[in-house]
């Protein structure tokens, strides 16, 4: 979906006039309308405005550009509902709202994650826990939380 037609959708979702939407995010009529035409799209702090107001992040406003995976874990962020949040509400789009909450990471080491997840995840192979292990640091050391 086109961020003409997410805007458009969330305007209308929340029954709101192009001039109340405008009044929300503190822009014109004339710009809301330009977005919705997708003759312009809303910049950077309008985005930030926008993803406050609306409680949609900034990746979805955007039409989901880019694939969103925790830098913690490593879990795929398709849903906003499962994005961090900062302690203004802020969406963190780097780590999933279990292993960042509120401005401060739950896992204080990689062996607390590796621990959490060697005793939680699903086993179909019946690895050992060492193998287990060697293979979720081995994806773990890729994410930029943990380099």
């Amino acid at each position: 979906m086109d961020t003409k037609d997410i805007l458009k959708q969330i305007r209308e979702k929340h029954n709101l006039t192009q001039e109340q939407f405008a009044e929300r995010v503190l822009v014109t009529r004339q710009a809301v309308s330009r977005w919705e035409t997708g003759e312009t799209q809303p910049n950077t702090e309008t985005l930030k405005i926008l993803s406050k107001e609306f409680d949609v992040s900034i990746n979805t406003l955007l039409g989901s550009p880019r694939k969103l995976y925790c830098q913690c874990c490593g879990m795929p962020l398709n849903e906003d509902m499962n994005i961090s949040r900062e302690p203004d509400r802020a969406f963190n789009e780097d780590y999933c709202k279990w292993c960042y909450k509120d401005g401060d990471f739950v896992y204080k080491s990689k062996d607390d994650l590796l621990d959490f997840l060697i005793e939680n995840m699903p086993n179909p192979e019946k690895l050992g826990d060492n193998d287990r292990r060697l293979q979720y640091d081995g994806l773990l050391s890729q994410l930029k939380h943990w380099q």
